[in-house]
């Protein structure tokens, strides 16, 4: 941008700063402001960088008029920005301490190094304007999908031209194997949108449940309208997915809707992912049929669900086995993130196998407990009893109400297995003594003897121990690995095997914190409080 003079071209210059603007798709405004900037610092350059000078171009005749401003003082204690009252007033006899006198500069010649200078400022200041409205621009547009063309191939990485700004699609946010090549049209999901130092950076993805959520949308005009839902997406990406819907009208078959005539809307979104399979499944608020349908193609036999786990045993029949759990257990790892449910298969076979190891096994803790034959566990053990502690307590009627027993031998049934139970928390109270475990753990609710004696063995002593672990340490946690096929590896707690639930343990958690006096008893209150509040103000309860 070579500039003989500032006074040479007016029409020159507003017919630059409009042809920038139309290009870079910015206001004309930014433009004439990033000049005025230029042109400020060359005429700092020429007139010393001490001096407050401005320039302001007209934007109608492109008139650009230099001055340098100084402000009236009573006492000057800087020549370049300042002047006393006396010598303002010569120029503006109205003048007085506090306002600002303008004095006009000649017009600046540019020489090669100031027009370089101008032209450098005048670059910053244009790509600074693009960047902000490429980033206001796509800020919002988090959650679509957009068209665009492939630009370049890096490392993987495709760099994605979607006109106005650039996209990227990660390697990892790629479909497997899929190829694309320079000049491809290519449809993604907007998922971030991120201000960065060389500007906006807009991710994209193709291998995200959201973008085939998104492809039905725009296939489905059911699931446009609201009229069918979206519950749930399961991917493995390339190769199968599963997608819950759900009808808001009984009239409109929602897996209908979404396979379309002769599959048409189905095999479009199959065709965009690169010939990935798709399941479409029908939602249902009962966790067991929604588990059965999750798992198709497989027949489901039974299901037995264990709600405070979140885990579901699945029996199938032994040809059906391959088919539930899938390729490399793909089936049953996408019904698994589809229903948000852990899942575990077992066949026929394998279920009445446990279920006789499990009859054996009761039946032998019976006999040893209450010192009775065969015959008499196994009648306790088929009407239900798994448990001394069941036995024991239980009303006496049910015991007597067995076939062959009277009411004498349910009272000598009930009596050995309340003795039973005696000698063990006797023998408990004794080994959490020897191993050192505080008296007054036991006034924490819901803790056990059975309980201090696993603690105690893991080191937790005191109250104050036990306030001080980790939901997890006491519970256990699952460490799910990031590869596919990876087995998740299950970590054990100080009080696994006593089924006790998060909740469960946060709760004795906090009773501990409150009797070591960390925290007070209305502090636990605060937090139902404030999530009542919130609930109230946002509207939304429990089945929002």
């Amino acid at each position: 941008m070579a500039m003989a003079g500032i006074s040479a071209n007016r029409l020159e210059l507003l017919q630059i700063a409009d042809a920038v603007a139309r290009e870079k798709t910015i206001d004309k405004k930014i433009v004439i402001e990033a000049m005025e900037d230029a042109i400020q610092k060359a005429a700092k350059s020429r007139y010393g960088a001490e001096n407050d000078i401005r320039c302001e171009i007209d934007p109608k005749t492109g008139e650009a008029k230099l001055t340098r401003v100084l402000a009236v003082v009573d006492e000057v204690e800087n020549d370049a920005t300042q002047i006393n009252v006396e010598d303002a007033k010569k120029r503006n006899p109205d003048a007085k301490s506090g306002d600002m006198i303008a004095e006009t500069l000649p017009p600046l010649e540019f020489g090669r190094v100031a027009a370089q200078n101008a032209k450098q400022v005048i670059v910053q200041k244009v790509r600074e304007a693009e960047r902000d409205r490429q980033f206001s621009e796509y800020k919002d547009r988090t959650g679509d999908v957009i068209n665009g063309t492939v630009k370049r191939v890096e490392y993987g990485n495709v760099i994605v031209d979607l006109g106005r700004a650039e996209g990227i699609i990660r390697r990892d946010e790629m479909i497997p194997r899929e190829n694309v090549r320079l000049g491809d049209r290519i449809r993604a999901y907007i998922y971030e949108v991120r201000r960065e130092q060389r500007g906006p950076q807009i991710f994209l993805t193709r291998a995200r449940p959201e973008f085939m959520s998104m492809l039905f949308r725009s296939e489905v005009p059911e699931i446009y309208d609201g009229v069918v839902e979206i519950k749930s997406v399961a991917r493995d990406p390339g190769s199968r997915a599963k997608i819950a819907v759900i009808s808001k009208d009984s009239s409109i078959d929602p897996v209908g809707a979404c396979v379309g005539m002769r599959g048409a809307r189905v095999q479009a979104v199959v065709n965009e992912l690169q010939g990935e399979k798709v399941d479409i499944i029908q939602w249902n608020p009962d966790a067991a049929s929604f588990i059965v349908n999750a798992l198709a193609p497989a027949e489901v036999t039974k299901v037995v669900l264990d709600e405070d786990s979140n885990r579901i045993e699945v029996v199938v029949p032994e040809a059906q086995l391959s088919l539930a759990i899938g390729r490399r257990g793909q089936n049953v790892r996408l019904a698994s993130q589809l229903t948000g449910w852990d899942i575990d298969i077992l066949t026929e076979q394998e279920e009445s196998e446990r279920r006789q190891k499990e009859f054996a096994e009761r039946t032998q803790l019976l006999m040893d407990s209450l010192d009775v034959d065969e015959v008499i566990a196994q009648l306790l053990v088929t009407e239900g009893f798994a448990t001394i502690e069941e036995v024991a307590y239980v009303d006496l009627a049910e015991i007597a109400h067995i076939e062959g027993f009277d009411e004498n031998t349910a009272e000598q049934i009930q009596s050995r297995a309340r003795e039973y139970l005696e000698q063990q928390e006797a023998e408990r109270d004794a080994k959490r003594r020897e191993l050192g475990v505080a008296d007054d753990m036991s006034e924490i609710p819901g803790v056990t003897t059975a309980m201090m004696v696993a603690l105690g063995e893991n080191g937790v002593k005191t109250v104050e121990d036990f306030a001080d672990c980790a939901t997890d340490e006491l519970i256990g946690w699952t460490e799910r690995k990031k590869e596919k096929d990876a087995e998740p590896v299950r970590h054990k707690g100080y009080l696994d095997g006593f089924e006790l639930s998060r909740t469960d343990v946060e709760n004795m958690i906090m009773a501990a914190r409150v009797h070591a006096g960390w925290i007070k008893p209305e502090d636990l209150e605060k937090p139902a409080e404030n999530e009542a509040e919130a609930t109230d103000a946002t509207g939304v309860g429990a089945e929002g």
